[in-house]
């Protein structure tokens, strides 16, 4: 049996690995050996190889002769995953509008506060804050959803793509559109019209999308 300390070091390896991918900061082709890493880290080999596995599982490294490589993830994978998020997320929010609770609207609602609170600060070093808040909007909407499958799905493809996504929130142009597509959802949602959160959602999506290939 797995010690339980050692899990929980491995999943905080993991996800400080998988941030550092995906952010840029191990750029593509980049070989990590575990030595390095444990180094860096200040932890043992073995969380930082359990790390390692599941970051290969998940496509983000691949083993290589002197270490494992960085994959992370391409313009085009990225734009596969939008092309993924515009049928799931609007079908995601169609549900949502008949399901979500009045809870449920109220931190969405919270959320948006908070967004729209950092956005007119226009300060670049609250781009940070501006994309959690993002995050946890579409979380929340997932969540509303009332489906395990669709949460689990787009949680994971948001995440990804979370290096082109700091980019288009430091964008201030953007952010505020955003913002106000946000809102415009929530109103439908608010409202429990299906079909207008759907298009309001895949509206939302591709314009995040056009918007990270302008920067690119």
């Amino acid at each position: 049996m797995k010690d339980h300390k050692s899990v929980s070091i491995a999943d905080g390896v993991f996800d400080r690995l998988e941030k550092d991918i995906l952010t840029g900061k191990y750029k593509r082709g980049e070989v990590l050996s575990e030595i390095r890493l444990s180094n860096e880290l200040g932890v043992s080999r073995t969380p930082v190889r359990e790390a390692v596995r599941r970051l290969q599982q998940e496509q983000l490294l691949e083993e290589g002769p002197r270490g494992s490589v960085v994959l992370g993830i391409s313009l085009e994978d990225t734009l596969d995953m939008y092309d993924i998020r515009l049928d799931l997320e609007s079908k995601a929010a169609g549900r949502a509008a008949e399901r979500i609770s009045s809870e449920e609207l109220n931190k969405m609602g919270e959320v948006l506060e908070l967004q729209s609170f950092y956005i007119g600060k226009n300060d670049a070093d609250n781009a940070d804050k501006i994309r959690n808040l993002d995050s946890e909007f579409h979380r929340l909407l997932y969540k509303a959803s009332d489906s395990r499958v669709f949460y689990n799905v787009l949680s994971t493809l948001h995440r990804k793509i979370s290096k082109f996504r700091k980019a288009s929130v430091s964008n201030h142009g953007r952010a505020v559109n955003s913002l106000k597509e946000h809102e415009a959802i929530l109103q439908a949602l608010q409202n429990h019209d299906s079909a207008e959160a759907e298009r309001l959602t895949r509206l939302h999506v591709q314009n995040a999308r056009d918007s990270m290939t302008e920067m690119e």
